[in-house]
Order: C-alpha cells, then structure tokens, then sequence
C-alpha cells in the first residue's frame, strides 16, 4: 500500500472521529502539503527509520529559514506527529512490521521571541480605535485590557458578559477553515476562564451592545468575523499609524506587560492568560519584569 493511501485511511478511521476540527485541519495539511510531496507515493512497508529521518532533517532544514518561508518547528513537531501516528496504525493494520518513525528526533522548541508595543504606541492604537467609528476595531482594545486570544475574542459573545458582575467568561474560540469560521472549545482546559473587566471598559461595552445586530461582541455589520480578516484589519491599522508590524497575538503580549508593570502577580496574570501554570507564565514573560525589578532593587538601596 501506498503511504498516501494509507495516511487517508488514518484520517478518517482514526483522527477525524477523535479529535477537534482544528486538530484534523492541521494533519491535512501536513499531510497535503508536507508528506504527500515527499514520501507519499513510497510504499508503506519500504519506509525505513533512515529515510523517515532524511524526510525530517529536510524540514529541519527549511525550518532555519523561516523569514524565507521555511518551517517553524512548530509545524515541524505537528508532521512528525502525524508520522507517528499514521504509522502506528499501518503496524496495527498489518502494512508494516515496525513504525519506523518511533526513534524520530524532534526539533527542540525555542519560546518565541516576545513582542508588545510601547505605553505610547498602546495610547496611539487606542485613540485610533476610538476615532476609527469602526465597531469592528473595539476587540483591539478589549485584547489590550483582557489578554484575549484572538479566536477567544472572535467567539465572544454578548451572553459571555456580565454588566453587572462586570466580568467575561472565555468558554469558546473559533478559528479559520476551509469551511469557513468553526466555534470550537478554547486551546486548553485552563483556557475556560472567567475574567474580570475595568470598570472604564463597562460604558464602551455597554454603547457597543445597543448598536450590535449580533450575537457575537464583534461583528462587521451584524456578520462573523474571520480570524485572518481581523489580522488583516490589525495590519492596516498599524500601517495607517506608521508602527511597526506586529501580529495580533502582541496585543496579548501587551496586556501581560502592562500588567507586570502595574505589580500584578504572576499567579493572578497566570490565571487571566488561560495559562497551565505560572511557571508557563513566568518563563514567557521574565523579560518584562526587567523594569519591575530594577524598581524593587531600587527600593531596597534605599534601606542603605
């Protein structure tokens, strides 16, 4: 049997039926774009741990060059998956002795490199927002001053506010397809989290309901928002206002600084981010607290 052919047989025996609609999306299009091409037309029981190996030093490879369209090693580490488990069922189905991709070596993951906008590009943004009349745009300032994801925000709606409690349950994200935007469950079981809002956010909130022809808290004109044409809105914005370009997902980023900064503790900002723990925390955003530090060493020398 053909690796192409039996990958398709794992796909819909045994992934599709088992794991949320991202997930599949993802093995798609690993398997489309990244083992198809390459060993897809090898017959299963001729893969050996040698060439599955080649395969991924290739990827490993492109994966360097990543500003020239090259792999992340995320992407790298969700192909190897595929690999071995695709191929864990050709051994359960009798197509191959072995899994030759049992010894694999994965990429090592490397923490991306944290970006967040000054306290003076934030101001900037939020007077653009506010000046823009675009409704749309409001979920910028809501991801400043509530850590949303993006897909956490784009699957908002008005019943996961409380006015009175003046709080914001995350229990949904959405993300993008081939089918168009699906509503599925938040990234992780800690991302189910109930967040409590600024009170200086309850009036914007509240005038933005009384025009709303959605269900969703963000919507273009009463219709759902994709997470790619929200990105691409964000882009524009910067690009209107002369900052540099940053992904959506700095916004998040921004609202953990702003928060270190203000002495918020690891533990709380842990659980608004939807974190596992504060180590997670902690590790990703060590660097913010350069200022928070000095601060604290400052006050210390005072005792001297």
């Amino acid at each position: 049997m053909k690796y192409s052919q039996l990958l398709h047989l794992w796909l819909r025996a045994c992934v599709k039926p088992s794991v949320k609609p991202r997930t599949l999306s993802r093995y798609e299009i690993a398997v489309k774009h990244h083992i198809e091409p390459s060993i897809g037309s090898d017959e299963v029981n001729s893969l050996t741990p040698l060439a599955v190996q080649r395969f991924v030093n290739g990827l490993l490879e492109s994966g360097n060059l990543k500003k020239n369209g090259g792999l992340s090693a995320n992407t790298v580490n969700v192909i190897i998956t595929v690999l071995k488990k695709s191929l864990d069922y050709a051994v359960l189905a009798g197509e191959a002795n072995a899994n030759p991709a049992a010894n694999v070596v994965r990429p090592r993951r490397r923490e991306k490199q944290v970006e967040c906008f000054t306290l003076t590009e934030q101001k900037k943004i939020e007077a653009a927002v506010k000046n823009s009349g675009k409704d749309k745009l409001f979920g910028i300032t809501l991801c400043l001053y509530t850590g949303l994801r993006v897909g956490e925000l784009l699957a908002l709606e008005w019943k996961d506010i409380d006015l009175v409690k003046s709080e914001l349950s995350v229990t949904k994200s959405c993300h993008d397809s081939p089918l168009g935007i699906i509503t599925d469950e938040p990234k992780t079981p800690s991302s189910v989290r109930v967040i409590p809002l600024p009170k200086q956010l309850l009036p914007l909130l509240k005038e933005l309901k009384k025009s709303s022809r959605s269900p969703r808290v963000i919507s273009n004109g009463g219709k759902d928002v994709c997470v790619r044409s929200y990105q691409r809105s964000f882009e524009l914005l910067l690009k209107k206002l002369g900052l540099p370009r940053r992904g959506i997902h700095s916004l998040r980023h921004t609202f953990a600084t702003r928060a270190l900064e203000c002495g918020m503790d690891v533990k709380t900002l842990s659980e608004i981010l939807g974190h596992k723990n504060p180590m997670v925390t902690l590790n990703r955003y060590a660097h913010s607290l350069t200022e928070h530090k000095r601060a604290m060493m400052d006050r210390l020398g005072k005792l001297l």
